[in-house]
């Protein structure tokens, strides 16, 4: 079973406990749930650079990022530093994140909000709103066609704009784009976890022009994102480039400083 397959069985056991705990309908009477949100399509266009900073304390490929972060912290230093928007990584027992980092950095900036999930069922869209997210990740790679219609459709119902991430021109070719405001290329190979931008330059081209896109992974130079801005990407998704730094606000404030066109 590959690490993806791995990951999405564990996250619909969880799913499962959590729907005992929590219903969707106690979610949706939570005070944040009715709340208006920030649209993070638009502010990756209309701020300098588009970028999403992340928050992620590790990964499978990475057991040690920053695992004593502080989310409300982070997201302090992220919006001073004058970020796009912010991806918060919610998955436990892969990543070291949970709902309370993204409950946590909605308390602490204004910042449209990604919960970045393995989503695979409506329920954690609903619970994704009531702890203060602005959009929602779908991923290509582990999602049946009509399950992204059906799950978009869901996330835009309730004020929640989506970002479906795409590996290759198969994933994008499949997946319906109608309620789907961003496109994400992510550079890693889910296999080996090796990364190349070349992923993100062979598809700017084919990703529909009224769509926002930005480029996932890999992404730690002002070159880069030239090289990437030149073909058409309007944003780009950085965390450990900012994660492994004492503090990831300082370092993306430098870097969006430093950068000349």
């Amino acid at each position: 079973m590959s690490i993806l397959a791995q990951i999405v069985a564990d996250q619909r056991k969880e799913i499962a406990l959590k729907k005992g705990v929590i219903s969707e309908a106690q979610l949706t009477a939570m005070p944040l749930y009715d709340r208006e949100t920030f649209s993070f399509s638009k502010q990756i266009k209309n701020t300098p650079l588009g970028i999403v900073a992340e928050h992620k304390r590790r990964s499978p490929s990475k057991p040690q990022i920053r695992l004593q972060s502080r989310a409300a912290k982070v997201a302090q230093g992220y919006e001073k530093a004058g970020v796009a928007a912010m991806s918060v990584l919610t998955n436990n027992q892969y990543f070291g994140g949970s709902t309370e980092d993204l409950l946590l950095a909605r308390s602490a900036c204004k910042l449209p909000l990604l919960r970045k999930e393995f989503i695979v069922d409506s329920y954690q869209i609903h619970e994704a709103k009531a702890y203060g997210a602005d959009a929602i990740l779908l991923i290509a790679a582990c999602l049946q066609p009509d399950a992204i219609q059906s799950l978009a459709q869901t996330a835009n119902g309730i004020g929640l704009e989506v970002l479906l991430e795409i590996h290759n021109k198969e994933e994008l070719d499949m997946s319906p784009l109608d309620f789907v405001q961003v496109v994400g290329v992510n550079n890693r190979n889910l296999k080996d976890f090796s990364v190349s931008l070349e992923t993100s330059l062979s598809l700017a081209e084919h990703i529909p022009t009224d769509k926002v896109k930005i480029s996932e992974s890999g992404i730690s130079s002002h070159n880069a994102i030239k090289t990437l801005q030149d073909v058409g990407f309007d944003g780009f998704l950085m965390g450990e480039h900012f994660m492994l730094h004492n503090s990831p606000g300082e370092a993306a404030e430098h870097f969006i400083k430093t950068f000349a066109p």
